[in-house]
């Protein structure tokens, strides 16, 4: 009987699973996103020019070539908007997964295309 209720919440949680889009990130996946991202320095820097059309192109060159990226926000690109405000828009923008904002860092993560 024990193995039937597991059965069938497994059924229940593919169907839920196959609903979510494909961009959604499990902890599982975001925890190794973090562990391997963790120590390396960001690769793209975010200036007073805010998130332009050529960094986001850039962006999208090494999601392309990497599956994910870490990125630093300047002071000087805040102008009142919050760090998770732009890497909000950015992982909209370059249609990424924000992983995670930790003070003026956030990873984004991009499935590649098949």
């Amino acid at each position: 009987m024990l193995e039937l209720r597991w059965a069938n919440a497994n059924a229940a949680e593919k169907k839920e699973g196959e609903t979510r889009a494909m961009s959604e990130l499990t902890a599982r996946m975001k925890r190794r996103i973090k562990r391997r991202l963790g120590e390396e320095r960001p690769t793209i820097w975010i200036g007073k020019n805010g998130a332009s059309e050529e960094s986001l192109k850039e962006i999208e060159k090494q999601l392309e070539k990497k599956k994910m990226v870490k990125i630093r926000i300047l002071k000087s690109a805040l102008e009142g908007d919050e760090a998770k405000e732009i890497a909000s828009r950015i992982a909209e923008q370059t249609e990424a997964s924000l992983v995670e904002v930790r003070g003026h860092t956030f990873m984004l993560y991009k499935r590649r295309k098949k």
